[in-house]
């Protein structure tokens, strides 16, 4: 069952079988320069990160990070959702892609589609962070509208991150 739809794309929760496409998304060099290397060096680590991560939210909080895939042929190609992370008061929009699927208005068109997720459910602001040298992640926050509210460190913590923020 899907969370949300667009023309092009189909977002739903994750399990345990989306456990290989999270070992390669997870490992790719962009996830492990702008995110962090998360420690996934097995199919095992995969499935303990979804059951851990994404899974325990949506039981806790009822959203999370979503498995993005192409609606034409079910192809997982990224994740885009709402966070409640630690050190942030409001929900943070979050989201990676595949290298062979960036630059083709796929995260866009997601992260669109997680605003609008982010209103149906009721909140109404949403932040967004990420690393200081992240252009990619700041435009595409900018083109959703999101305005750059400061600076932020998670607890735990030494990075300063961009913060970025959106009434809704």
């Amino acid at each position: 069952m899907y969370v949300v739809e667009t023309e092009r794309l189909a977002l739903r929760r994750l399990d345990e079988t989306d456990a290989e496409f999270i070992f390669k998304l997870l490992n790719e060099p962009g996830w492990i320069k702008y995110i962090g290397d998360k420690g996934i060096n097995t199919l095992e680590d995969a499935v303990t990160y979804i059951l851990t991560g994404p899974r325990t939210m949506y039981d806790q909080v009822g959203f999370g990070l979503f498995l993005t895939e192409l609606k034409q042929d079910h192809t997982p190609i990224g994740l885009c959702g709402l966070i409640k992370r630690d050190g942030l008061e409001d929900v943070d929009i979050g989201f990676a892609f595949l290298e062979d699927y960036q630059s083709k208005g796929y995260a866009y068109e997601a992260a669109q589609a997680t605003v609008s997720f982010a209103k149906q459910i009721g909140l109404d602001r949403i932040v967004a962070i990420t690393t200081k040298d992240n252009d990619s992640s700041s435009r595409l926050l900018e083109k959703i509208g999101m305005k750059q509210d400061g600076f932020v460190t998670l607890p735990n913590d030494t990075e300063e991150l961009k913060k970025y923020v959106l009434e809704l």
